[in-house]
């Protein structure tokens, strides 16, 4: 399994996520600059937190015209895995990819500590090592982490068993129904503030973010097999 960093300017976790990947489940990993006009070598995209072309306008805004960004959404629809943290999860909701939108914390302050969460969907190609209402603990690190939508989409999203995570304890951002993460309805693509490439070993205080790295490795493994 080939995983793929994309790296735009401004980018800050890209380095963290390559070497969970690295650490976690040992499979090759590239980083890949935002004017790459082809992923088909890849089997996963992860898209790093940081400040893509430094959040002018809104976070994530200009990123989603990068080049990269065109063949991300071909990869979706291919069905292959993509994870967006931070500001990858703005990213990709500015592109279309994932629904709803990331605003200004409600503190109006910059969150940086862990947080439990609760795992809603078990069911995506990051989370299948968890078990559903399982809480876990990984941190956030953001100023624009408030998930909105509109009721129509929240209806919408618990329909089709789209939230992934939800905030089991304080929700630290005021995000609609507690939702701190979100894929798309074929449980490809996923979007979170919290960052797991930061809770990969004990000795940071959390290893709970590990297993999404290694769901998505099991979820490639059973894609291959079925296919066979």
């Amino acid at each position: 399994m080939k995983f793929a960093v994309l790296v735009f300017p401004g980018s800050n976790c890209d380095i963290d996520m390559l070497k969970a990947v690295e650490d976690v489940v040992r499979q090759p990993v590239d980083y890949v600059w935002h004017t790459a006009t082809d992923l088909s070598d890849y089997d996963a995209i992860l898209v790093p937190g940081g400040f893509s072309y430094g959040d002018y306008l809104r976070c994530g805004a200009i990123a989603r015209f990068a080049p990269v960004m065109a063949e991300v959404r071909k990869a979706a629809e291919k069905g292959k895995f993509i994870l967006g943290v931070c500001n990858g999860f703005q990213i990709l909701t500015e592109a279309g990819l994932l629904p709803g939108a990331l605003i200004r914390n409600n503190s109006l302050k910059f969150r940086c500590h862990p947080v439990d969460l609760r795992v809603e969907n078990a069911g995506t190609a990051f989370t299948n090592d968890y078990e559903k209402g399982e809480v876990v603990r990984i941190p956030i690190a953001h100023g624009e982490g408030n998930f909105y939508c509109d009721d129509e989409t929240l209806a919408r999203l618990k329909a089709n068993n789209q939230i992934v995570f939800r905030y089991a304890g304080e929700n630290p951002n005021g995000s609609v129904d507690n939702i701190a993460g979100i894929c798309n309805e074929a449980g490809n693509v996923v979007g979170m503030m919290p960052h797991p490439e930061r809770a990969v070993s004990d000795l940071l205080g959390s290893a709970d973010g590990a297993r999404m790295f290694k769901s998505a490795l099991q979820a490639f493994v059973s894609q291959a097999a079925s296919a066979r």
